[in-house]
């Protein structure tokens, strides 16, 4: 069972996908996310890449965020996101139905947090990271949220660890959690 934690629509359960084509987050690793971050979501733009049930980008509107895109390739996960937003009565959140890459190319925005939790199968975290920078998709001192499988999210890679300083790392369960930070 999904459900808001806190802020505005505190306690709504959220529907989810059935089956296992989603992984939804586990209800502690989002509370470490937001308890991290609990002063810097007021009125900030957020992006939550690979929305599944959407249930991070609503946690950080009913906290107070400002605005939320919400973005998946799924037809069926873009519907049980827009039903969340129903259920929530919560404004400001905009589902898109697109590829991860095309969005960014496309968007023309930029963010204040940014929440990442692709297919671990995939292993592109990278790739959306040297994205989010080609395409000026953050603002300065932008956060970047990160869920993999993975245990070193930069694997040496001198770009991103000059662009980033790592808030937080921790294991959850079956997951890695990685909160970054865009360096000005």
């Amino acid at each position: 069972m999904m459900r808001i934690i806190t802020g505005k629509a505190k306690g709504v359960r959220l529907d989810s996908l059935p089956g296992d084509s989603t992984r939804p987050t586990m209800e502690r690793t989002k509370e470490a996310v937001f308890s991290s971050l609990q002063y810097q979501i007021q009125g900030c733009s957020v992006l939550d890449l690979f929305a599944g049930s959407g249930q991070m980008g609503l946690e950080a509107l009913s906290r107070g965020a400002a605005k939320a895109d919400f973005v998946d390739c799924s037809e069926d996960a873009c519907g049980i996101v827009r039903r969340n937003l129903e259920k929530t009565k919560l404004s400001g959140g905009f589902v898109y139905r697109s590829d991860w890459k095309a969005f960014l190319y496309g968007a023309g925005r930029r963010y204040d947090l940014v929440y990442l939790d692709p297919p671990f199968s995939m292993h592109i975290i990278r790739d959306i990271l040297h994205t989010l920078l080609d395409y000026d998709s953050l603002n300065p001192g932008a956060y970047v949220v990160c869920e993999t499988d993975y245990d070193n999210l930069f694997e040496g890679d001198a770009e991103l660890e000059e662009r980033f300083d790592v808030k937080k790392s921790a294991h959850y369960s079956f997951c890695r959690l990685f909160i970054l930070q865009r360096r000005e």
